[in-house]
């Protein structure tokens, strides 16, 4: 799909539920964001930026322990939303902007931390967007990114994919940890590592509904989910009643030489 094409999806899909967003638990917070902050190692004279910043949760985040934070994102009414929830809490040294993590418009060397947080999986061209956090990183500082990543095993990969596709057409992939992992080390970061592991439990109908996935693509996850395989629903911790699973999620490092 041609980039500019992926990135009118993703305004649509997002524009219309950015409000959803501003209130989800799994976006707000939880252990892998906690990992996340621990990681960053602020200390107070930091200028970070947010990657794909979405409703402003991980932004927000970094600015308890930062000077600065700009969260950037694509989406238009995500950047509103975002803004809106700082007004809300009173968080003055934060600010959002509209754009494109594949070409960013700030100048070479120019923040101290740059982090992406759940919104990877959407990126047209990852390989792109991570030579811009590169590029913008003083050196001798991190890229932090936590992304739901897929198993290594093929058919396991396959299987999660095709049900991220169905609850969101805007979803490009889940990527496999390792391959994460040879990404950042070919934008040219060092000391690349997977630094935590953990699972979200995701309920079914509030995963779908967040999103507003159509009913008849509903119907098709639920009936997936039916027919998964033992490997699949081990693999997934498919559960029946209330429908959901659990998806992995990494957080990994690297530093800008």
């Amino acid at each position: 799909m041609a980039s500019a094409t992926v990135t009118e999806t993703t305004q649509r899909q997002f524009g219309a539920v950015a409000s959803a967003y501003a209130v989800s638990a799994v976006h707000a917070g939880g252990p892998d964001l906690d990992a996340l902050i621990t990681a960053a190692g602020l200390t107070g004279r930091e200028r970070a930026l947010d990657l794909g910043a979405g409703a402003g949760h991980t932004t927000l985040a970094l600015a308890r322990g930062a000077a600065e934070v700009i969260g950037v994102d694509v989406t238009p009414e995500m950047v509103e939303v975002a803004t809106e929830l700082a007004r809300q809490r009173r968080v003055t040294n934060v600010r959002f902007e509209l754009g494109d993590v594949s070409a960013l418009a700030y100048p070479n060397a120019s923040f101290d931390i740059v982090t992406s947080r759940y919104s990877a999986h959407h990126y047209h061209d990852p390989a792109s967007a991570l030579r811009e956090a590169f590029r913008v990183l003083k050196p001798g500082r991190k890229f932090l990114l936590v992304d739901t990543v897929s198993p290594e095993e093929p058919a396991l990969d396959t299987f999660i994919n095709a049900i991220e596709i169905l609850r969101d057409s805007s979803h490009v992939r889940n990527w496999r940890g390792s391959e994460w992992v040879r990404m950042v080390e070919g934008a040219g970061f060092t000391s690349v590592q997977t630094l935590a592991r953990t699972v979200i439990n995701l309920e079914g109908a509030a995963w779908t509904g967040r999103m507003k996935t159509p009913p008849a693509k509903v119907a098709m996850i639920q009936q997936l989910f039916a027919e998964a395989t033992p490997n699949q629903r081990t693999g997934f911790e498919i559960r029946n009643d209330p429908w959901g699973f659990s998806q992995a999620v990494a957080l990994i490092s690297g530093t800008r030489p």
